[in-house]
This record gives structure tokens, sequence and C-alpha cells, in this order.
């Protein structure tokens, strides 16, 4: 009874955090519903009995994925007013996507059938001596590890695209080209200098110093202590 009431709980404050993450007009505050729905995610993982994607869930997503957007977002100065002008311009283009998503997954949830199987393989204990984490990984790097490379393939030339498509040259700015400075006629000219030899030797004088004033002498008038 008080599992089913935890479950229930989190799953209503994950799906409401879902939907303030999409309709927040303020990114900062998109981010920590994000961070919100994570904990709640890692909860319903802990309830159904799968600790490590729990921990992994708040490790991963929380302490390094959600922190860094939040950091940018903070750093990044975006005119949120310029971002909203051509709103109605993409308008229909967007609702067109959404309606085509919107289809898909009615057909997808329209023929999903389960297998005869499911039901008995949902109320199966656990093993004797096989846990979540050893499970996971044996379906990750033995069943299933060309996919799991194919996902890291993917991640890469996903990375790749967004440097290169992120990627401006300026103009304005100057590189060094250490092979032309060295390939330069005249650039450089060796000499040979004897240990232990000044400045003077190689036709380098230092500049002339000042010398520094003289201190100023302060007069005493007579006159005691009274």
């Amino acid at each position: 009874m008080i599992a089913a009431i935890a479950f229930y709980l989190f799953a209503a404050v994950l799906i409401a955090s879902a939907v303030m993450v999409v309709t927040s007009r303020n990114p900062v505050h998109s981010v920590l519903f994000l961070i919100l729905a994570f904990f709640n995610a890692a909860a319903l993982f802990l309830l159904a009995g799968a600790e490590f994607l729990a921990m992994i869930l708040v490790i991963v997503y929380v302490g390094a994925v959600a922190v860094l957007f939040l950091f940018v977002v903070m750093m990044l100065d975006v005119d949120f007013s310029a971002v909203r002008e051509g709103f109605q311009k993409y308008a229909p283009v967007g609702g067109a996507v959404g309606a085509i998503l919107f289809l898909e997954l009615v057909l997808v949830f329209g023929s999903w059938t389960f297998a005869e199987e499911a039901g008995a393989l949902r109320v199966n204990p656990m093993p004797i001596g096989v846990d979540n984490t050893r499970a996971i990984g044996r379906i990750l790097y033995t069943d299933h590890v060309w996919l799991f490379q194919l996902a890291g393939l993917i991640l890469l030339v996903a990375m790749i695209g967004a440097i290169v498509l992120t990627l401006r040259g300026r103009a304005t700015s100057k590189r060094q080209d250490i092979s032309k400075q060295v390939n330069r006629l005249g650039s450089v000219n060796l000499r040979q200098v004897r240990s232990g030899a000044g400045l003077a030797e190689i036709g380098i004088e230092r500049p002339p110093v000042d010398p520094p004033p003289a201190p100023k002498q302060v007069e005493h008038h007579g006159g005691g202590h009274h």
C-alpha cells in the first residue's frame, strides 16, 4: 500500500515537472524542473528495485548534465525577445511537425501488443546471486555490445557535428604561422657567444639609466622642547 502511494506520488510529480520543463518561459526554471524530474525518476527506479539505474541517474544526469545545462543557460546572454519574434512565423511548421509526431505515437500505441509471457515475467522474483547491476552489464556488454558501440558512435558523430556547426572563424583574428616565420630569409641569425659573455659582446647595449635623485635635506630650525 505504501509502495503504491509512493509510486503514484513520484509519478505525478515527475509528469508535472516534465510539463513545466516544456512550458516554462525562463530557461533557468526549465533546468531546475528538469533536475526535479530526474530525482523523481530515480525514486521510481528505486521502487522498481533498480538501484543502480537510480544512482546513475542522480550522479550522471543531475550531477553533471543538468548542472552543465544550468551553467550554460546562465552564462549565455540570450535575447528572448528576439527569439519570440519568429514564433508566429514558424508556428504553422511547428504545428504540422507536432501533428505528425502525435499521429505516429497514436499508430505505435494503437498497434502495441503485449507478449503472453510478459505478465509472468513481471512478477517473477530476481534470481539468487544476480543483482541488477550485473544483469545490466551482461545485457549491455555481452548480449547487445554491438548496439552499445553503435550508440556511442552516433553520439560521437553528433558531438562532432555540433562542434562543426557552431564553430565560427573571425576574419579579424590573427593567427601565428611558425613555419613562415622560421623560413623567412634573414629572420634567424645564429652567433657563437662565449660562455659568460654579456650583452655588449653581441652588440646590444643597455640604455643609460638616470641616477636616482638625491634625497632632500630637511633643515631644522632651532627651538627646544617646552
